[in-house]
């Protein structure tokens, strides 16, 4: 027999926030299945910034444009160092890679 859904939780107590910063900006800590730690060893297995692009980046960016597509999320995500966009149209996605162009271009030059 099936187990019913679960109960969503609401007031009460909340889980502490975890900081899910690493000391130092090392890699994860290589807990068994953490997929993270596996993303890492596979594109340290890339030797090229084009293998990397089309065996590792390209497959997740695929992976998260069906999923936020399904769900109709326009996404901005961003790390230290990294922005990922995600528009759901594809004239936006270029409208917004020329932006990002323009202003890394902007950054590097020497004016």
């Amino acid at each position: 027999m099936p187990r019913p859904p679960a109960k969503p939780r609401s007031g009460g107590h909340k889980r502490p926030q975890k900081d899910h910063k690493k000391s130092g900006g090392d890699r994860p800590s290589g807990k068994p299945n953490d997929p993270v730690a596996a993303l890492i060893k596979r594109m340290d297995q890339c030797p090229t910034a084009e293998s990397l692009n089309n065996e590792v980046l390209m497959p997740v960016i695929t992976a998260m444009e069906k999923v936020c597509s399904a769900r109709g999320y326009v996404l901005n995500v961003y790390g230290d160092t990294a922005n990922v966009v995600f528009s759901g149209d594809e004239e936006h996605a270029e409208a917004i890679y020329q932006i990002v162009d323009a202003y890394l271009d902007d950054q590097n030059d020497p004016d």
